[in-house]
């Protein structure tokens, strides 16, 4: 299937802001506009590279005052994502080197706490190691966390939301990554664009490795779904913000589409705004508190 998706906002500077956008998918391709323009000006100083988990960023200096932003990006996707419930667990000494670093705690998911692994073991209990352990706790923290607005805040790892049994879905990724690093699964935090979802927003999820293969979990839906554009991945959010910024910035709304679309059709994209929590964290830079969108 073709996607079509994007999104559109408004950001507010009171001096020039340097700052690194996540926003364009990892495949497909993307389009830049800026105040109504393609692409960037000379006064943005804009450039392209890849960070450490491979994703696309782009790099800018916002000028004074107001700057609308827009993407519009488009993929083909699989209308089904893989199931494998005969996927076993790894030995960590047989995990292939890249997925090492995805065992690791992380800043929301603080999976070396000691209670992570007792809490693990209790919600899979005999589930089959690998695939279905990483299943039960999908399926474990939708059933028993609440999605629920305001509960939650850039400061929000994954015990905080166990306690609070209530979060949006960054929450529920660091809980599922969280629980499966106990287990000794590498998981890792997807963001991007979901077909279909409602409310209309961008969309994070987690991803386990079992077998010999990546696996998508999504706590907030009720059934497996294709559909997704990957823009990004990583350890936690702090990795996958859509907009790291070094000077104070404030934003002002944002709109989210993404659209079936026939291959090389025109788009007329359909745009819904909402709240799903991925926006949550727009980073600033280390030191500095991570503000809210």
């Amino acid at each position: 299937m073709h996607v079509q998706a994007g999104c559109e906002f408004t950001v507010e500077t009171d001096a020039p802001c340097p700052v690194v956008a996540l926003l364009q998918p990892r495949t497909g391709v993307a389009r830049w506009r800026i105040d109504g323009h393609d692409g960037f000006g000379a006064v943005h100083d804009a450039s392209e590279y890849t960070d450490s988990f491979g994703n696309r960023c782009r790099r800018f200096t916002l000028p004074r005052g107001q700057t609308r932003i827009r993407i519009d990006a488009a993929a083909a996707t699989p209308a089904e994502l893989a199931v494998d419930p005969d996927a076993g667990a790894n030995d960590p000494s047989q995990l292939p080197a890249e997925t090492l670093q995805f065992l690791l705690p992380s800043r929301y998911c603080p999976s070396d706490r000691a209670q992570a692994l007792s809490r693990a073991l209790e919600i899979v209990g005999d589930a089959a190691p690998g695939y279905g352990q990483a299943e039960a706790i999908r399926a474990w923290i939708q059933g028993n966390l609440a999605y629920r607005y305001g509960v939650s805040d850039a400061g929000t790892d994954a015990f905080a939301t166990l306690e609070q049994r209530a979060g949006v879905c960054r929450d529920f990724a660091h809980v599922g990554i969280t629980l499966c690093r106990a287990l000794d699964i590498p998981a890792r935090m997807v963001v991007g664009w979901l077909h279909g979802l409602d409310p209309m927003d961008l969309h994070a999820w987690f991803e386990a490795y079992v077998g010999d293969a990546w696996y998508t979990f999504d706590a907030t839906q009720t059934q497996v779904r294709g559909g997704r554009i990957v823009i990004a991945h990583g350890r936690d959010a702090a990795d996958v913000a859509f907009l790291t910024y070094y000077r104070p910035l404030r934003t002002h709304g944002m709109r989210v589409w993404a659209d079936l679309s026939r291959e090389g059709a025109t788009h007329r994209p359909v745009v819904a705004a909402g709240r799903t929590g991925v926006r949550q964290p727009l980073a600033r830079r280390r030191g500095l508190r991570h503000g809210a969108a």
